[in-house]
Parts: structure tokens; C-alpha cells; sequence
């Protein structure tokens, strides 16, 4: 037997072994395996919990924030009503960080980036004080910290005109100062925080195809 006739019957002798000793470790389909987990259906809407309304009981999107069967609670009812894929707690996340975005823009004297977040009432009163600023060659420093509470006050919806407005009062924590023309910090303190407390308004036409809620009023 010549020697190439060898090594095939040794390399075919030792593919056999290996195909052997696959089967004993992965095993085969023959039964004996475990069986596949039975797929399990979804539960129907109705019985689903989180921020979806349970049939017969309360929206949790809506009581997680307000009293139940306050007029406030009413009005964001209607709002979903009117506008299915509204939903409050992904409002009061947007309204975080429109707060921290319009305060930080007004602060720092620029008020380009927001203005269409703005009512041109509202944009007029904070253009007024950042031009009041600029003359006086003041320069302005600010550090937003964070939103420390956040809480719904108010809501209101008119079903006629589809117009919605929704009050949120907010307590920010930011460090600001504004120095002069000298560099002098004339008000303010560039190290130490201080808390702010404001009460914003948005409004916003339900169904509209612009996603976007103005701030149409301010007070402390």
C-alpha cells in the first residue's frame, strides 16, 4: 500500500472519530433535547399596566401628575380626546428641557435658537432685557445645575378652537453673574448657586401637525 494510500485511510479514519465525538457533545434532534418555549401571546391592551389606561379605572398618565377628577385632570383628558398620541409625562419631559434651553438662551443674551419656542409676546419681553444688557455692556455667565422640582399647576383646553394650554412650575438651580465693560461682576455670584422659581405656560392647537408647544406666559 503506498504511503498516500495511508494518510487518506488515516485522515478519513480521523474524520470519523470527530463526527463521533460532535454528535456525543452537541447531541442531535431526536427528541431528547429540550423543547422550545411555547410562545406566549401579548395580554390585550385593556389589561396592560404602566401609562396605559386600564378599562373602567384611572389613566395613570394623567393621575401620576394631577388629582383625579380635578378640572385639570379633566382638561388633559380631553386633550388626549382630541390629540391620541399626546401624552402628559412625555410633555412634562419636553417642558424639562425647554426650560433649561429658553432660560440658558435668555441668560446668555441669545435668543435665536428659541425663538420659535417663543410667543412673540414673550419673545418680545426677554429680547427687551438682553437689549437692555447689551447697551449697558454688560457680558452674562451662565451654568445651568439642573430642574430640582417640577410640578403641573394648571391646565385648560377650549374643544372649539382645539387650543390647549398647560402651566408647569419649576424650581432650576443655576449660577449666574453678569460682569461690566470693566469685568467687574455687577449682579449675580460666579461661584455659588441660586435656586429660581418659575411658573411657564404652553400652548399648543391639539392635532396640529406642528409638534411643538410655545411658551406663551411667565411668572415667578
Amino acid at each position: 500500500m503506498s504511503n498516500a494510500v495511508i494518510q487518506l485511510v488515516v485522515l478519513a479514519a480521523i474524520a470519523i472519530f470527530l463526527i463521533l465525538r460532535l454528535k456525543n457533545v452537541l447531541g442531535s434532534r431526536d427528541g431528547f433535547e429540550q423543547p422550545d418555549a411555547p410562545e406566549v401571546e401579548p395580554a390585550p391592551r385593556s389589561a396592560r399596566r404602566g401609562f396605559e389606561v386600564i378599562e373602567g379605572g384611572q389613566d395613570r398618565d394623567i393621575t401620576d401628575h394631577v388629582p383625579e377628577g380635578s378640572d385639570i385632570a379633566a382638561a388633559l383628558a380631553a386633550m388626549k380626546r382630541a390629540e391620541p398620541s399626546f401624552g402628559v409625562t412625555d410633555f412634562l419631559q419636553g417642558a424639562r428641557g425647554a426650560y433649561e434651553m429658553i432660560l440658558m438662551a435668555f441668560e446668555r443674551g441669545d435668543l435665536a435658537p428659541v425663538r420659535t419656542f417663543l410667543a412673540p409676546e414673550v419673545y418680545a419681553a426677554f429680547d427687551e432685557v438682553v437689549q437692555s444688557r447689551a447697551q449697558q455692556g454688560l457680558t452674562v455667565q451662565a451654568e445651568f445645575i439642573g430642574v430640582r422640582e417640577m410640578t403641573l399647576d394648571g391646565a385648560e383646553y377650549d374643544a372649539k378652537s382645539r387650543e390647549a394650554e398647560i402651566s408647569v412650575r419649576f424650581l432650576g438651580e443655576l449660577i449666574s453673574s453678569a460682569r461690566d465693560s470693566a469685568g467687574q461682576v455687577v449682579e449675580g455670584d460666579p461661584k455659588t448657586p441660586r435656586k429660581q422659581r418659575d411658573t411657564w405656560t404652553f400652548a399648543r392647537k391639539m392635532g396640529a401637525k406642528d409638534p411643538n408647544w410655545q411658551l406663551v406666559a411667565t411668572s415667578a
